[in-house]
């Protein structure tokens, strides 16, 4: 697929598709005769675990890590038990912090929630009373 296909798959512009091939998170697997980006299932895939990074703060060199890291696993190549066992390590590593983050920002949301309504309740007793 085209990358306007892709962006609008993955929810993201043009412009951050292009800069994450410039980082080499994600290579489009092909060129058309035009010259055209072509994107796989598995490119799509690799956007959207970006994707899902970004907003928890990790790295440019975090998520090329975790790639590089399920990207061996998935491979189907010969990987030593102690590679594997490595691997497998990375990965939980960026599992854990991802529930870290996901609690923070949990924390984050119920201090918006109430704010949210003590502005409410500050509006609903500073507005007149109406009158039938």
């Amino acid at each position: 697929m085209q990358i306007g296909e892709v962006a609008a798959r993955t929810e993201l512009s043009l412009r951050t598709i292009r800069h994450y091939e410039e980082t080499g998170l994600v290579v489009p697997s092909a060129r058309s005769q035009g010259g055209f980006r072509l994107y796989t299932e598995r490119d799509v895939e690799r956007l959207m675990v970006i994707r899902r990074m970004k907003p928890l703060g990790f790295t440019l060199e975090q998520m090329r890590d975790l790639l590089e890291a399920t990207d061996r696993l998935d491979s189907g190549e010969d990987v030593t038990d102690a590679d594997r066992a490595e691997l497998l390590e990375r990965v939980r590593g960026y599992e854990q912090a991802t529930y870290r983050r996901v609690e923070e920002l949990r924390v984050q949301l119920d201090r918006a929630e109430d704010f949210a309504a003590t502005l409410r309740a500050r509006l609903e007793q500073a507005a007149p009373a109406t009158h039938a």
